[in-house]
């Protein structure tokens, strides 16, 4: 069996761009990550990116180790960038990715690596569960968005902690992580352990292999969405007749699609629910012709045998 840090660095070298940042939270994750990357300084242009979101006190000093850390290790390219946030995950994840954002386009650089792991991964799929989520969310962790890049989903919580320790680089232990006020935290050290001691000790690679099959699914039934949105749409807007033709999870994803294109991305799934009762997708169809409201001014009704989307003013 490949040791943690062989199956790191493989999946660096995978995932890392001629140009990549890091981003470093001076967790044992992320310390993880650099210590597996600072192998790989040779060959690849590497650079840190640390944020301090400036929930704690101290949270400065935590940032400016991890720094040092990093500077340690071989990069040369270390900078810290200071966020504001409302303090709730949402406005901390948003501010975080906005500096990551702004990192990429001041460097150049083409990729971002994160520190995600296998944990993560199966408390995001649990977390999917619990909301009754389709495949995509099932999904949970992709390994590959856009230009992020999370090459230790294949490592658990335990892996990163030893390959710090094996390095001699400590890490820092987030005291909010322990709140189990956060549902996610909740997951973690609650519902997890207490799964693991009623189902065994495989659940975590479990957890993945659902998100890896799903995604694989997901991604399947996307392409064929893609398929069915080009024939069903037209001039005056999705032909009920051909859209209808599809089963009702390609025809729910095809106006999803439409929705997205009109303007309304983000979509509930009551919101959903209701656009497919009034195309006559699936098995709760409206008799009503609409409109129905999606998101902000996007509205869809029926039009004799198409749905039409609009912007109102």
């Amino acid at each position: 069996m490949s040791r943690p840090i062989d199956l790191a660095r493989n999946q660096i070298i995978r995932l890392a761009a001629p140009h990549t940042l890091l981003g470093i939270s001076g967790g044992a994750d992320s310390m993880a990550l650099a210590i597996t990357a600072s192998q790989l300084l040779r060959d690849t242009r590497f650079g840190v990116v640390i944020v301090d979101h400036g929930l704690q006190a101290g949270s400065d000093r935590v940032a400016q180790h991890a720094a040092s850390q990093c500077a340690e290790l071989g990069f040369t390219q270390v900078q810290i960038k200071t966020v504001s946030t409302s303090g709730d995950e949402a406005s901390a994840r948003t501010a975080r990715y906005a500096a990551f954002e702004q990192a990429l386009s001041e460097s150049g650089a083409q990729r971002l690596l994160l520190a995600h792991t296998k944990d993560d991964q199966a408390e995001q799929v649990l977390l999917g569960i619990l909301r009754g989520s389709g495949t995509r969310t099932l999904a949970g962790i992709p390994p590959i968005r856009g230009r992020y890049a999370r090459p230790l989903l294949e490592l658990t919580r335990a892996d990163t902690e030893s390959i710090c320790q094996r390095a001699g680089v400590d890490y820092w232990e987030d005291p909010s992580n322990t709140d189990t006020a956060y549902r996610r935290n909740h997951i973690r050290h609650k519902v997890l352990p207490f799964l693991r001691e009623q189902l065994g000790g495989q659940l975590t690679e479990s957890l993945a292999r659902t998100a890896r099959l799903a995604a694989a699914d997901a991604e399947a039934l996307e392409a064929w969405a893609h398929q069915a949105w080009e024939q069903s749409r037209g001039t005056q807007g999705i032909n009920l007749q051909v859209l209808q033709s599809f089963p009702p999870a390609i025809g729910s994803r095809v106006l999803r699609l439409a929705a997205a294109e009109a303007g309304a991305r983000n979509l509930s799934s009551e919101r959903t629910s209701a656009l497919c009762a009034l195309a006559g997708v699936g098995t709760n169809k409206s008799r009503s012709a609409g409109p129905v409201q999606l998101d902000g001014k996007i509205s869809a009704f029926r039009r004799s045998s198409v749905i039409v989307f609009t912007t109102t003013r």
